[in-house]
């Protein structure tokens, strides 16, 4: 056992910032807390604490006694949406603002807890360089997120009206749904537009079906004979009407989020497209969303859907996560380990970004059923973890992919393959430890190479 004690530098939570603030955020108002050197007494520090209004007259008006007071660093507290005002005027003001979730920096067990020294606290926290901000990204990539994040919302919707149907069609005696596989096909469409004309002979409904679902038509004539009166049809045509909105309103989006993509402008690199321009007398080539995009798109498991979303949650600056493991440690899909003692065991991983992890998660069960490298390696962990830890190492693995895709712009995706596991064995020393172990257990073997 090493009993040398382990060095650990840790200068930067020992430099104070000279002048800092914190707000403790709460709906209508926040407790602004201001920490600087006492004018009269160079050894002490004090705090002024106040209350300002959240509105935007008055954020404004703190941005300007923040600057008036010099001050270099604020941290808002993360509380809700409602830190939104208070980011976006002081940043805009100039000023250098950190958000924090307070889940992270309040838990002190024995301190009282009201506004004014939640205030206090966090700035004192902030002197000290303690406090972990979280990722907010640029203003464009916020506003390209809130049109992604709208669009899966409506997704969701859209898919909770199709269940909706469902259950219409099964009070209506209908059991489609135990036929096809999809109850969005244009097969079904035209069978619930028929249905809500008038047409009630399970024949001719059944006669609807197009390319794959034909062979099914005597299933779908036993699976269309039912009840289905006028109540049943206006409510069919409502629902119907509610999903054509919902598909319209998704389509907008995407138009939306292309337009968003292409004048999105990484730092200068090589395009996918290959375009350039000029620059101080040189050549640079620009890389746009779209090309990064276009990119993420080749992954295995990943579509132009889910990458316009992971772009959305993560930016196109890589250098706010310096490496790719601090990418997955922020989106909560690093493996984490608790020790005590001589005790080591796995912690369950965090929440992270919901919408992230949503999509590396479709991408991750898209890849498991792959004949590629993602795909055997989901086949490879999911023997000796189980089926959820699996999809979540291949979910990392996409997202270390995306980190290097968007890190170098000239990187392309290229799959290692389902076979570079085995490629990579030594069958020399497999050879040995299996007849070492057919040794122990009393056997002489003799080994001859295949013809």
């Amino acid at each position: 056992m090493n009993n040398e004690p382990e060095i650990v530098l840790d200068d930067e939570h020992e430099l104070v910032i000279e002048r800092v603030a914190a707000i403790d955020v709460a709906k209508a108002s926040g407790k602004v807390c201001m920490r600087m050197p006492h004018p009269s007494r160079p050894d002490r520090r004090m705090s002024k604490v106040r209350d300002v209004d959240a509105t935007t007259r008055a954020v404004t008006e703190l941005a300007d006694d923040l600057l008036g007071e010099g001050i270099e660093r604020v941290t808002v507290e993360s509380t809700s949406d409602y830190w939104r005002i208070w980011f976006y005027l002081l940043e805009a003001a100039g000023l250098r603002v950190q958000l924090v979730n307070a889940r992270d920096v309040k838990n002190v067990p024995g301190r009282p807890k009201t506004d004014k020294l939640d205030a206090v606290w966090l700035a004192k926290l902030t002197e000290k360089g303690l406090l972990r901000p979280s990722f907010v990204p640029p203003a464009p990539i916020r506003q390209l997120r809130d049109y992604t994040r709208f669009r899966v919302d409506l997704t969701r919707e859209r898919a909770r009206y199709w269940q909706r149907m469902e259950k219409l069609l099964e009070d209506a005696l209908i059991k489609v749904s135990a036929v096809v596989s999809r109850m969005d096909s244009m097969s079904v469409r035209d069978m619930l537009e028929a249905l809500i004309a008038g047409e009630r002979d399970p024949r001719r409904l059944a006669g609807l079906a197009r390319g794959k679902m034909r062979p099914k038509y005597n299933a779908l004539v036993e699976a269309l004979s039912g009840r289905f009166d006028e109540h049943h049809a206006e409510l069919a045509r409502m629902l119907l009407d509610q999903i054509d909105a919902l598909g319209a309103q998704i389509s907008t989006l995407t138009t939306r989020i292309d337009e968003l993509l292409a004048a999105l402008i990484d730092t200068p690199g090589p395009a996918a497209d290959g375009s350039v321009r000029d620059g101080d007398g040189e050549v640079e080539l620009m890389v746009t969303g779209l090309d990064a995009a276009e990119r993420l798109a080749e992954i295995t498991g990943i579509g132009p859907v889910s990458a316009q979303v992971i772009i959305a949650e993560i930016g196109l600056d890589m250098a706010r996560f310096p490496t790719a493991a601090h990418l997955v440690s922020w989106a909560k899909l690093s493996p984490r380990t608790i020790q005590s003692g001589a005790i080591q065991r796995s912690g369950k991983a965090g929440k992270g970004n919901p919408y992230l992890k949503g999509a590396l998660g479709e991408a991750a069960a898209v890849a498991a059923r792959t004949d590629t490298f993602l795909g055997e390696r989901y086949r490879r962990i999911v023997k000796r973890r189980g089926k959820l830890k699996a999809l979540v190492a291949v979910a990392r693995s996409i997202l270390v992919i995306v980190w290097n895709l968007l890190s170098d712009p000239t990187a392309r995706f290229h799959d290692l393959g389902p076979d570079y596991y085995t490629r990579r064995i030594d069958t020399e020393r497999r050879a040995r430890n299996h007849l070492a172990q057919l040794a122990a257990l009393g056997y002489r073997v003799t080994v001859e190479p295949a013809a």
